[in-house]
């Protein structure tokens, strides 16, 4: 049996019987490993070659976790509670609809920002969503419709809109590994190409929205609890919480550094006096232990993926897939499609995922007949499956990360499972469908 299928979807068994992911994974990258031919020293060593790779981005998030207490202490999270209570008029059974929309227009609004207008990919959501759960929870909104709004706004923007991270994922790295494998991509639009895929995102979306429409209660005094957020607050540290927020963002786009922007925000708020020095020490342990767990998991997939490449199934993988096939393009396109949904799952990243299989698939398609079009839309499509519904990637973890605060979602059935069935299903059926008709 092939490795990758092996240690994938027993990551998915162990998590779905809600196993700490941390430890599904490592016990599938051991299963995976050994399965591979790699014994138990080589799964090792490749295991603990790749933990290096994730430490940047757990130490962004054990940051920008301190940065979110931080915020929380300003008070901004009632003062926003206040003001949707003011639009609501004290009846949330008359008004809170609408703003319930409103805030959900919010939240993808900025997601989808954080892609191309402001790109700074998840790292608005440790900012953004702990202040708002306190609206969120009043409203008793369903925090895995919310996981879905911030996925959609997190991996559609990348594959359909050649702008901000779309420009690596679209053009320097699809367009660039079809060409290289011999499609003459010239007077290809990738929006064209894209366009049928992306509306099968919007499509879940919608599902989504009509799937957790009801009404969700969540325990308002453990949220306040984890927050700690004071019932008061004033002018001055709603101002300096501002402050703070556009100070980080200017950071980290000038430096392209999370770590260091949220440094810098944390340290506005200590300069301030809205945190004070002596309280600033137990705010900072007390952020990166809230983050704390997204940024093991977020190590561990590292190693998790290192594995996965050092064993070389997952070439064999593509291999054997195009062996299946034979000279059907239905079945082709479908099988190329899973291929991409099962390594994207493993690695946890769709800008890996496309150079993977590229080298196979794109050949196999010509062979098949697809037209250049039609390849793009099946290569693009089948790496950004399984972004969303992975419990390894950036798109179901950073979510987790900002609505798990008071440990009432959990990442598997809250995040990964309504993100896997409202958008890699369409999506299979999108592409699919794309690429038999374009």
């Amino acid at each position: 049996m092939n490795a990758v299928v092996a240690a994938v979807g027993l990551m998915l068994v162990l998590s779905l019987c809600r196993v700490n992911v941390v430890i599904a994974m490592v016990a599938s990258a051991l299963v995976g490993g050994m399965l591979g031919g790699l014994g138990m020293d080589g799964t090792l060593k490749a295991f603990n070659t790749g933990l290096g790779s994730g430490a940047t981005v757990a130490l962004s998030y054990a940051m920008l976790g301190a940065f979110a207490v931080a915020i929380s202490k300003s008070g901004l999270a009632h003062a926003l509670a206040s003001k949707v209570l003011v639009m609501v008029g004290r009846s949330e059974n008359k008004g809170g609809g609408m703003v319930k929309w409103i805030l959900m227009a919010l939240i993808l609004a900025v997601s989808i920002s954080s892609q191309n207008i402001l790109p700074i990919h998840i790292a608005f959501i440790p900012l953004l969503i702990p202040p708002l759960l306190y609206v969120l929870t009043r409203l008793q909104i369903d925090r895995r419709l919310i996981a879905c709004v911030m996925t959609f706004g997190l991996v559609t923007p990348y594959m359909f809109l050649p702008v901000g991270f779309g420009t690596i994922f679209l053009n320097d790295i699809l367009l660039a590994n079809v060409a290289k494998a011999g499609v003459d991509i010239s007077g290809i639009s990738i929006t064209h190409a894209m366009a049928i895929p992306a509306l099968g995102m919007v499509c879940g979306l919608a599902i989504a929205s009509f799937s957790y429409r009801r009404k969700r209660v969540y325990d308002l005094a453990r949220l306040e609890q984890a927050e700690h957020v004071e019932a008061s607050y004033n002018p001055k540290s709603l101002l300096m919480a501002g402050v703070a927020v556009a100070v980080a963002f200017s950071v980290q786009l000038w430096l392209d550094s999370m770590i260091i922007g949220a440094l810098a925000g944390f340290l506005v708020f200590s300069a301030s006096g809205v945190v004070r020095w002596k309280e600033s020490d137990d705010l900072f342990t007390e952020g990166m232990k809230m983050m704390a767990a997204i940024g093991f998991i977020m190590i561990t997939a590292q190693g998790f993926a290192e594995v996965m490449t050092a064993t070389g199934q997952v070439k064999s993988l593509v291999d054997a897939s195009a062996d299946w096939i034979g000279h059907s393009k239905a079945v082709g396109a479908f099988l190329m499609l899973l291929v991409g949904l099962l390594v994207t799952m493993g690695i946890g990243s769709s800008f890996s995922t496309v150079p993977i299989i590229a080298a196979i698939f794109v050949p196999l398609s010509v062979q098949l007949g697809f037209s250049p079009l039609a390849i793009v839309t099946l290569i693009g499509t089948a790496g950004a499956l399984g972004d969303a519904g992975s419990p390894a990637s950036d798109s179901t973890l950073g979510p987790t990360a900002g609505l798990n605060v008071d440990g009432q979602h959990n990442h598997i059935w809250d995040t990964v499972v309504p993100t896997f069935l409202h958008y890699n299903l369409p999506l299979m059926v999108f592409g699919w469908v794309a690429a038999m008709v374009l």
